[in-house]
């Protein structure tokens, strides 16, 4: 009795090539738990697809990927003076995001990330002028821009990536390759045809394994249905029942991630009374769990276990029998599944 990622793969698979088609070069991302699907399986399909870059997210996960996949690894986390030192193959490449970092890995392979509107890390346009005598020392595989998801002032993210084109060709810096990230297929053709002589090259995630929502599916099988009666006591808490119906216990607790939710940002009033209505339910201890049964989301009946979760099933639903199997609307960034099942 598990959880279970079921895969329609020949469909999944399919996804892969309609992404890959739309953008030339790209360059697959395989960080965290590997989009829900693991390490070792995406480095597989990766391979499938003849990638020869793999983009992963720290030097830890490069050194355990490294054995699954045979092209390039690209490490995105940039690279700072002082970290804890991972043996690597000469084909990793590091990201850097300083003129320090450059001058720290003489001899590495190197992808220089700029600063974008995300503001998290990158050299800036003063920086420019000490780039030629730091890249003189490493071996510069291109240029890295990361750029926001959401653009809610209604500016341009090709003009964004043009402006660093511009800069960084007027400082006289190599511009033969530029790794680009959220931005659409006409967004990346256009910068094509505006620079013919640079080869931009998309790294992507979310889009390329988790883009056909129908192609997976998270299953939890039913371990046990016990019938309760209102008011009877039952749980670690021991707890009321608030009426007669089912305590069924399904495969699927926090060492899964159940029950786990990453912060969302909310826009408009509709999603953000939704938020304050979730609130206000779970200070009464009433969560709804991501289990469905019956056409319904159901409650948790108390919070979940380690590998376990207790749903409230009530006696006007179909009583469920231990077997069944429950779907699951999980985050498969934050999801890990006991088997995965390909269909």
């Amino acid at each position: 009795m598990a959880l279970t990622l079921y895969v329609d793969t020949a469909r999944w698979r399919a996804h892969h090539k309609h992404v890959q088609e739309q953008f030339p070069g790209l360059v697959p991302v395989c960080k965290g738990n590997g989009y829900g699907f693991g390490h070792e399986r995406l480095a597989e399909e990766a391979t499938r697809l003849g990638s020869d870059v793999l983009a992963v997210g720290t030097t830890y996960e490069a050194a355990r990927i490294k054995d699954w996949f045979g092209g390039d690894l690209l490490v995105l986390t940039p690279y700072r003076r002082g970290e804890e030192p991972v043996p690597l193959p000469d084909r990793v490449i590091r990201s850097v995001s300083s003129i320090d970092g450059v001058y720290g890995l003489v001899g590495a392979r190197v992808v220089i990330e700029v600063m974008s509107s995300m503001k998290r890390h990158g050299i800036g346009e003063q920086d420019l002028p000490q780039l030629h005598a730091a890249i003189e020392n490493v071996r510069l595989e291109g240029f890295a821009i990361h750029l926001p998801l959401d653009r809610t002032d209604g500016s341009d993210a090709v003009e964004e990536v043009i402006g660093w084109m511009d800069r960084l060709r007027a400082a006289r810096l190599p511009l033969h390759t530029m790794f680009v990230s959220h931005l659409k297929a006409e967004d990346l053709a256009r910068l094509q045809q505006q620079f013919p002589q640079t080869r931009f090259r998309a790294r992507i995630g979310t889009r390329l394994w988790l883009g056909d929502h129908e192609a997976t599916e998270y299953r939890g099988a039913v371990l046990d249905v016990t019938r309760v009666t209102k008011g009877e006591r039952f749980g670690y808490r021991q707890q009321k029942a608030a009426s007669d119906g089912f305590l069924v216990v399904v495969a699927g607790g926090t060492s899964h991630g159940v029950g786990l939710e990453a912060p969302k940002a909310l826009h408009g009033v509709m999603p953000r009374a939704k938020g304050v209505a979730r609130a206000g339910l779970a200070t009464v201890n009433r969560n709804l769990s991501p289990f469905v049964w019956g056409g319904k989301q159901r409650w948790f009946a108390e919070p979940p276990h380690m590998q376990v979760s207790i749903l409230f099933v009530p006696a006007d639903a179909p009583e469920p029998k231990v077997g069944e199997e429950l779907v699951a609307h999980l985050r498969h960034t934050t999801t890990q599944f006991d088997r995965i099942v390909d269909r």
